[in-house]
């Protein structure tokens, strides 16, 4: 691999480790305090007060890094686009908890509406641009055009992974180490594929969320909120959209679809049968009410995201 991409990383890294105290300090001082849900886990009223919104310093930490390392090409603008939409979202999303004081902020459907146009958008550049809509199927070979049904796939795989990583941020450096690992398979797969704007891109953001993670670690200092997962899911959907795995993505990011998965299965289970399949989902509040440490289920999940990935590189021969 290019040294280019280990000085993308080390740089994107240090403007995270620089940034991070001085997020914090301000955050404190603001009183920008994570509000925990009454019905979670009773061990995180605990967390009552940490600071959130995080997800800055790594959007920050990639930005200057972008102008510095990557290629100014228009894939490298579309998934920064849809990235930045995605964590204003967010930020509003947060700002709304802090000023209601509670851990509900914007109503879903007006954040589906915000996140659809994003891609509404990339779909309308890419149309334009020849992006084929072409899918194909990890493993087995074939592949499909989707034709009009493609935009479709768009909004699920962007809206679901965007939504998919603000589910699993829910334990102290969860998302932000599984999303590492998801990033790291897509700098290989982009490498590979000579994507290089997009590898870049993974590199920086590896960086940038490793820097973050150190402070997020357990017991963590500040929570990545909103704007940090949002923005952190749709870049990894897009990235997934053009780079041409969009069904490989199910594998890639698969800690993220499960912990989804759970939550569905919950929500049908207690409104058809009145009964739940698990003590709490998403699915890390399952095991962590069954007795495991908050260390061990993220431990135990970015295990499982780094062999997912390993499988998914296995299959493109990345």
């Amino acid at each position: 691999m290019r040294i280019e991409f280990y000085y993308t990383m080390a740089f994107a890294f240090f403007i995270s480790l620089m940034a991070g105290p001085v997020a914090i300090r301000i955050l404190k001082r603001y009183k920008m305090g994570q509000q925990i849900r009454d019905d979670g886990p009773r061990s995180h009223l605990k967390k009552t007060g940490t600071p959130t919104m995080g997800g800055l310093i790594f959007l920050f930490s990639f930005l200057i890094t972008f102008l510095i390392f990557i290629p100014k090409t228009l894939e490298a603008f579309l998934i920064i686009l849809v990235m930045l939409g995605n964590g204003a979202i967010g930020l509003l999303d947060d700002l709304t908890k802090f000023t209601r004081r509670q851990s509900l902020g914007l109503k879903a459907r007006n954040k589906l509406f915000g996140q659809g146009i994003m891609v509404i958008i990339l779909f309308i550049i890419l149309f334009f641009t020849g992006h084929s809509t072409v899918v194909e199927i990890p493993f087995w070979g074939p592949s499909f055009d989707l034709g009009i049904l493609y935009p479709f796939l768009m909004l699920f795989i962007v809206i679901g992974a965007s939504n998919a990583v603000n589910l699993t941020d829910g334990l102290d450096g969860l998302a932000a180490g599984t999303a590492i690992i998801s990033l790291l398979a897509y700098l290989l797969i982009a490498f590979n594929l000579g994507q290089m704007d997009i590898a870049f891109f993974c590199a920086a953001m590896v960086g940038a969320c490793f820097g973050f993670l150190i402070f997020n670690f357990h017991p963590a200092k500040i929570f990545m909120g909103d704007v940090g997962s949002l923005s952190l899911g749709a870049a990894l959907g897009t990235i997934a959209i053009l780079t041409k795995t969009e069904i490989l993505f199910v594998i890639i990011g698969g800690i993220f679809v499960i912990e989804t998965l759970s939550v569905i299965i919950q929500v049908i289970s207690f409104q058809f049968f009145g009964r739940r399949v698990f003590k709490m989902s998403p699915l890390h509040h399952h095991f962590e009410l069954s007795g495991w440490s908050e260390w061990k289920v993220v431990a135990v999940f970015w295990g499982t995201a780094f062999i997912l990935s390993f499988l998914a590189l296995f299959s493109v021969g990345a």
